[in-house]
C-alpha cells in the first residue's frame, strides 16, 4: 500500500536554495575553518546549486548566483580548476545581466586565475571586473564588488 505524500517538493526547493547558500556563506566567513569544514562547505554550495537547478522559477541570474558562490568556494579552499569551471559557467548566465552580474563573474574567474598563479589572466579579468564595477549605479552594489576586487590585487 502507498500513501501520498504532502512533501511539497517545489517548497523544499525554494527553502534549501536559499538556506545552503547561507549556510556556505557562513562556512565561507568562518575563522580557521578545518578540512571538515572545507568539505562541508563545497557540499552546501553543491547542494544550493543542485536545489536552484531543480526549481522551476530558477533564471540565469539565480544560476549565475549559485555558479558565482561555488566559484569562490573552491577558489577559497585552492582549487583553482573547480572555480574556473564554475566562474566560467557564471559568466554564461551573465551575459544578459546587468553590470554588477557580469562584474562579478569576471571576479570570479580572476580568483580562479589568481589562486591557479596566473598573474596575467587575473590582471584581464579584473580590469574587465572595473570596468563593470564602473557602470554599477547602485553605491552599495559597486562598493560591494569593488571590495571584492581589492582582495585580488
Amino acid at each position: 500500500m502507498t500513501t501520498a505524500s504532502t512533501f511539497d517538493v517545489s517548497a523544499g526547493h525554494r527553502h534549501f536554495a536559499a538556506h545552503c547558500f547561507n549556510r556556505a556563506w557562513e562556512l565561507l566567513d568562518k575563522p580557521n575553518r578545518s578540512g571538515d569544514d572545507d568539505i562541508r562547505l563545497i557540499a552546501t554550495a553543491q547542494a544550493s546549486l543542485w536545489h536552484w537547478l531543480e526549481r522551476e522559477d530558477r533564471t540565469p541570474r539565480s544560476l549565475s548566483i549559485g555558479y558565482w558562490q561555488l566559484a569562490r568556494v573552491y577558489a577559497v579552499v585552492g582549487k583553482p580548476a573547480e572555480a574556473y569551471c564554475y566562474a566560467q559557467l557564471c559568466l554564461e548566465q551573465s551575459e544578459q545581466e546587468p553590470a554588477f552580474y557580469l562584474g562579478y563573474a569576471y571576479e570570479a574567474l580572476a580568483r580562479a586565475a589568481k589562486v591557479a598563479g596566473d598573474d596575467e589572466q587575473a590582471a584581464a579579468h579584473l580590469v574587465k571586473a572595473a570596468d563593470y564595477a564602473r557602470q554599477i549605479a547602485e553605491d552599495d552594489d559597486r562598493a560591494a564588488l569593488e571590495a571584492d576586487l581589492k582582495t585580488l590585487a
